[in-house]
């Protein structure tokens, strides 16, 4: 029988980053990151370096039936490994921009805000998320809506090659030319397929937005929910919105006028001027004094300050519903089931689709159910961290997009966390054709399922 001192010692010997097992203090730190409700807990964790610690990393979780988990920051944690090995990308962070080509090369680990910074200085944009602490692979690799959606599409539309390591060991650079099939399946489905290394992906010419938030106390809620079905109806796709009902909480750390109250948080980001901007945002203006307006013209490198998502770690349970129309039940639905008065306040947000989210990349990808008009996630932060007891918001979210089932077309990957991760969930992530087709593909690239901590799609059988 191997130990685990002799399963560390051989790992050691075959890469160049630390390789760590449970008991010390560099475990728990390399194994932690940004969701703490639940952590993997791998008998080996690996610090890649490069791709060559991946792809060896790979073929010795191959070699002993071990399966593999990955971790760059942690933000999407779906499936928890019990076991197997578990290859953290932190450390492998480059980013390189290449001005005449207007396009990135990201390494795993690197997060949004080092992309958004480096092309801000070429006078270029990517179409990252709103948080610049996400991790750019994992956004990605489940599609990526972020503050150019409407006008540009998804991220993973735009993603040129994709440097990945699958479960025989070998390190694969992949394009639509080189392998159309595993191409189509990883921009979408990704974390299925292999361990990602790198990715290169298009950037834009966008070099300021107008955009910002109006903040609307608890009071206004009900009728902005009712302003926003109809607003966004007309909206131009020059124009991405979104709305945050937040149940603030009393901490320093929040703005005193948003410090312990619930709020509805309007977004807004487009690449429109300042004029047309204010035009847009009038009927929603109209509704009242917000509580805070931040709304205003912005170098692109700003956009972060858009959203405002808290950097810090913390535990949360989460879902996704992809709603085929905003019904005129919905705000009575989400005040009574997630409101201020109900029984666990909940963070909901509302993403405005359509636009370019709604049309065929050039270069078909997994990205799937793009007639869906509007995304619906919901967050429960978590009462009882690390599975000390029963946790009354585990099941919150679920009540909420349960009751929406009538209009709700599917689900967004990159919103699933912890137990709404489960296969039959994240099959409803896709059309019927489409799953078929990547669990087919799965069977193919990795028929043992060794990347099953992940938006697990079972290969066929």
């Amino acid at each position: 029988m191997t130990t685990t001192g002799q399963l560390t010692t051989d790992l050691t010997r075959s890469v160049h980053g630390p390789v760590y097992a449970p008991g010390s203090d560099a475990y728990d730190a390399e194994r932690a990151g940004f969701q703490t409700a639940y952590a993997h807990r791998p008998a080996l964790v690996v610090g890649a370096v490069d791709a060559a610690d991946v792809a060896a990393s790979v073929r010795f979780a191959a070699a002993r039936g071990l399966p593999v988990a990955v971790q760059a920051t942690g933000h999407g944690l779906t499936a928890a490994a019990d076991g197997g090995v578990l290859v953290t990308t932190a450390r492998m962070a480059d980013v390189r921009i290449d001005p005449a080509t207007r396009t990135a090369r990201v390494g795993a680990g690197a997060c949004w805000g080092q992309v958004v910074r480096a092309a801000a200085e070429h006078g270029l944009a990517p179409l990252n998320g709103s948080a610049p602490h996400v991790g750019v692979v994992g956004y990605t690799l489940g599609g990526g809506i972020g503050p150019l959606g409407r006008s540009h599409g998804y991220a993973a539309d735009h993603v040129r090659a994709v440097e990945l390591v699958t479960a025989d060991g070998r390190a694969r650079r992949v394009t639509g030319d080189t392998d159309p099939d595993l191409f189509w399946a990883v921009r979408g489905a990704g974390g299925n397929f292999g361990v990602v290394t790198a990715l290169e992906f298009a950037l834009f010419p966008v070099a300021r937005l107008y955009g910002g938030g109006l903040y609307f106390p608890a009071e206004r809620v009900p009728a902005v929910l009712a302003a926003y079905r109809e607003w966004t109806r007309e909206l131009p796709e020059e124009l991405s919105a979104g709305l945050g009902l937040i149940p603030y909480p009393d901490l320093p750390m929040v703005p005193e006028p948003l410090r312990g109250r619930y709020v509805a948080h309007l977004r807004v980001a487009g690449t429109v001027d300042r004029e047309t901007g204010e035009r847009l945002l009038a009927p929603m203006r109209a509704l009242g004094p917000p509580l805070l307006d931040s709304l205003t013209e912005m170098p692109y490198s700003e956009c972060a300050s858009i959203y405002q998502d808290p950097p810090q770690p913390h535990p949360y349970h989460g879902t996704s519903a992809l709603l085929g129309e905003l019904a005129a039940e919905l705000p009575g639905t989400v005040l009574d089931l997630a409101g201020p008065d109900s029984a666990l306040p909940c963070v909901v947000q509302l993403n405005h689709l359509g636009g370019a989210l709604g049309r065929p990349p050039s270069v078909p990808d997994a990205v799937g159910l793009r007639g869906a008009g509007h995304l619906l996630r919901v967050l429960a932060v978590a009462q009882a961290p690390d599975g000390a007891g029963p946790d009354p918001a585990t099941e919150a979210p679920g009540r909420l997009t349960g009751a929406l089932a009538p209009w709700t077309v599917g689900r967004s990957v990159n919103f699933l966390f912890g137990g709404y991760g489960d296969a039959d969930r994240v099959r409803e992530c896709y059309a019927p054709g489409d799953y078929r087709r990547l669990a087919a593909l799965k069977a193919g690239y990795d028929p043992a399922d060794l990347f099953r901590f992940t938006h697990h799609i079972p290969p066929a059988r």
